[in-house]
């Protein structure tokens, strides 16, 4: 049984991560730090192969032994908040990897595990034409992103330097029940169940690429059991929507006009036009994702209203 050291596994999409890691037989150490976006309404203590320490990556002191895998979700990704209050993301996700490096380093070279690290499309920045590969350079354009790239850089440095063993993989817009609702089509589910109206930053046509969180995770599995260590793999949907678009499918799906439903704010400083990328690589090791995003929102309205006693 192979055993995984999973890092903020009670986020959004690492709880995803962990719950089918699990039912495929791994070993799972849960490492979380138990933020403001921790999930309360997942509970994996009844699993037998299956343990949990709250703890903060950036001051995590040790990697237990006979860790195959450090499998790295822990991060602040809400883009508005790292635009306001941006050292949170420079202590989680620069110096939080830098600390995990450390720790892998530091350990005999016969009980290293791989570093699996969970990173984001928008490290490429905006996306005028065609879509990223893997081999296209780094763009980071607001400071989410930037600490994003900057983690993976110290990556690359380990790797080269102490031979650090290492797996980059780039999600792109993941969505799906359990998401904390400050991300967009959470909190629009949410606002117009309690009957407010939804904020769009500016016009709202910058595009996004979307993906169902088990489809993501599915491919990052896929990736950690058949890719390639020293690779870097996109793992992406191909279904590329303007956040105006995904929002009014949402509203459609509630009977509501837009005029009832939304109101336009200004723009976030910094704000992407399009990302897209490409993930030929990840689908040449036998993966694909399976759930689009009209076919999902019926259903995730209807967990919402559950969760909502509604």
């Amino acid at each position: 049984m192979k055993k995984l050291l999973v890092t903020g596994g009670l986020g959004f999409i690492g709880s995803y991560f962990v719950d089918m890691a699990l039912k495929r037989g791994y070993y799972v150490i849960n490492v979380d730090k138990m933020t403001y976006a921790a999930r309360t309404d997942v509970d994996f203590h009844e699993r037998d192969n299956y343990e949990f320490i709250e703890e903060d990556i950036a001051t995590m002191s040790h990697i237990p032994p006979g860790v195959d895998y450090v499998v790295n979700f822990a991060a602040e990704s809400h883009v508005d908040n790292s635009i306001h209050a941006n050292e949170a993301f420079y202590n989680s996700n620069i110096g939080g990897v830098y600390n995990i490096l450390e720790l892998i380093r530091a350990k005999d070279e016969t009980d290293r595990p791989i570093l699996f690290h969970i990173s984001t499309d928008e490290v490429y920045g905006t996306a005028h034409a065609g879509s990223f590969t893997e081999e296209d350079k780094l763009l980071p354009s607001n400071p989410y992103s930037a600490t994003k790239a900057a983690a993976e850089q110290l990556i690359f440095g380990w790797r080269h330097t102490h031979g650090i063993k290492a797996i980059i993989c780039r999600s792109c817009n993941n969505y799906g029940f359990g998401q904390y609702p400050e991300k967009l089509l959470a909190k629009t589910i949410e606002f117009l169940l309690n009957g407010k109206k939804m904020t769009v930053h500016g016009d709202g046509t910058y595009l996004r690429e979307w993906i169902y969180a088990e489809d993501n995770c599915e491919g990052l599995l896929t990736v950690l059991e058949k890719g390639e260590e020293g690779q870097v793999y996109n793992v992406s949907s191909g279904e590329e929507h303007s956040v105006i678009d995904a929002v009014k499918m949402i509203v459609a799906e509630m009977g509501m006009t837009e005029e009832e439903a939304l109101v336009h704010i200004p723009n976030r400083p910094g704000q992407d036009l399009r990302y897209s990328v490409d993930c030929s690589k990840a689908r040449a090791l036998g993966w694909a994702p399976k759930t689009t995003l009209k076919e999902y929102i019926p259903t995730y309205i209807e967990l919402y209203k559950k969760k909502l006693g509604l």
